[in-house]
């Protein structure tokens, strides 16, 4: 699919300042390690493109909810260190993203350093989109281009996405421009039959994602503690269960569309919800795991993983696939005796490479990076965007990406 905006392929960015919107959003141990450097190295073609091209090179990000004060547990330095062990050169923390320190690094910067400036959320202006802040930024920064490149972040219109643009021409980098059309693609025009696997623990977040999906896919499998909320819909007993409660209308609405598509007939056979669980009377590392029907759940069972019998279903619905976008662990993946459905899941998807697996960010991507052990190689693409992805295969529009030039195509 052809990218409507511009990409930086499309401008003159040879020996100029560039700013960066990278993503630099990734989880941190308790010691204020980085646990997982997906979004760092999703970042490094685009980077190595502008260095390529005798760019210097300015970047900003956030990290964390720093709720607009400077905080030291949510400094960029640990992304720093890392960026630059990936690009092998000197990458430079700015203390800050505006004002005459953050000009000075970036101005006596040459071009082989790369200057990241500190953490976009220590000021409340970011999040609040605030024009004034926006032209800071530019400012401190010296660059003549944007290139947005936070793809887990252009559903915000925040100032380093949105009202930047509004001082700098602004086009799209290589990890946003791939993102867009490989989950455009996946839900637009998918390789058929289309799969999708939906977990996690809110109906209410993803209401508009199963909708589209009830719309576009050949067959729904739900997972997770929403999949307590599609049982407890249809009456069974969930027991101590984590449910989402109040959600009937919804589902009503749901199940009324996936009727109107499949048919009253097929319905359970288009929207697929665990005829078995695993359960357990704890949640603890030290539960072993049970199996019983959906339908034999006791009163102070936690539901966690979905059944063997489920798993094998859903395994043999994922092979016979031409697409499959995958969104939520399918259980409590945290915990090894409840990661069997998600585990299973992956390997279904790894070992099938005429499957096109799209894997969505969050959660999803936090535990196949771990599973893997091949930086997600084992997966057609696996998104660095939560909402932002959940969002586009929605058929939202995103501010970040809207507000970039358009494309001359």
């Amino acid at each position: 699919m052809t990218f409507f905006k511009k990409t930086l392929r499309d401008v003159p960015l040879d020996g100029k300042t560039v700013l960066v919107r990278a993503d630099y959003n990734v989880p941190l141990t308790s010691d204020g390690k980085i646990s997982d450097d997906l979004r760092i190295r999703a970042s490094l073609p685009t980077l190595r493109y502008l260095l390529d091209r005798g760019c210097k090179v300015v970047i900003v990000s956030h990290l964390g909810r720093p709720e607009g004060a400077r905080n030291a547990a949510y400094s960029l330095q640990p992304v720093a260190d890392r960026l630059a062990t990936l690009l092998d050169r000197e990458v430079r923390l700015a203390d800050d993203c505006v004002g005459d320190r953050a000009y000075q690094t970036a101005k006596k910067a040459t071009p082989n350093v790369i200057v990241l400036f500190e953490n976009l959320r220590f000021h409340a202006e970011e999040e609040a989109n605030d024009e004034d802040f926006a032209g800071a930024i530019a400012k401190a920064s010296g660059a003549q281009y944007l290139v947005q490149d936070g793809f887990g972040v252009v559903h915000r219109a925040h100032a380093s996405t949105e009202a930047i643009t509004h001082f700098l021409p602004s086009v799209a980098g290589l990890l946003l421009e791939t993102e867009y059309t490989m989950l455009t693609k996946s839900v637009e025009s998918p390789k058929r039959p289309l799969v999708t696997i939906l977990g996690g623990a809110k109906v209410s977040d993803k209401i508009t994602i199963i909708e589209r999906f009830v719309e576009k896919a050949d067959t729904l499998l739900i997972g997770g503690a929403m999949a307590n909320t599609f049982l407890e819909y249809q009456g069974e007993s969930i027991g101590a269960s984590k449910y989402e409660p109040n959600q009937h209308e919804v589902l009503d609405q749901i199940y009324a569309a996936a009727r109107a598509k499949a048919g009253e007939d097929e319905v359970d056979n288009f929207i697929l919800v665990p005829s078995d669980v695993a359960v357990a009377r704890h949640i603890s590392e030290d539960e072993s795991r049970r199996v019983v029907s959906s339908d034999a759940i006791a009163a102070d069972d936690i539901a966690l993983d979905i059944g063997d019998r489920t798993i094998e279903r859903y395994v043999k619905m994922l092979e016979g696939a031409g697409t499959v976008i995958w969104n939520g662990p399918v259980g409590y993946s945290e915990l090894d005796n409840f990661a069997h459905g998600s585990a299973r899941i992956a390997l279904a998807l790894a070992t099938h490479p005429n499957v096109t697996s799209i894997v969505g960010g969050g959660d999803t991507a936090d535990f196949v990076l771990k599973w893997d052990g091949h930086g997600g190689k084992s997966f057609t693409h696996v998104s660095t965007g939560g909402g932002a992805g959940l969002e586009l295969m929605a058929g939202k529009k995103l501010p970040g990406v809207e507000a970039l030039l358009d494309a001359n195509r």
